[in-house]
């Protein structure tokens, strides 16, 4: 069961990931030259993103 996120927590989730990415984590998808932003939009996108939110 998938709860749904609300706009704060999916820009609070791919943020967190967009950090990661910028610090030096690999992209968890095959990507060309893109900002650590774009490609942690299409890793949420994907469900690919290891994180979750706990209420």
């Amino acid at each position: 069961m998938k709860e749904e996120l609300t706009k704060y927590e999916i820009a609070r989730i791919i943020g967190a990931r967009a950090l990661q990415l910028a610090q030096g984590a690999p992209p968890l998808i095959e990507v060309q030259d893109t900002s650590p932003l774009e490609i942690a939009e299409t890793e949420f996108k994907k469900n690919v993103i290891p994180l979750h939110v706990v209420r």
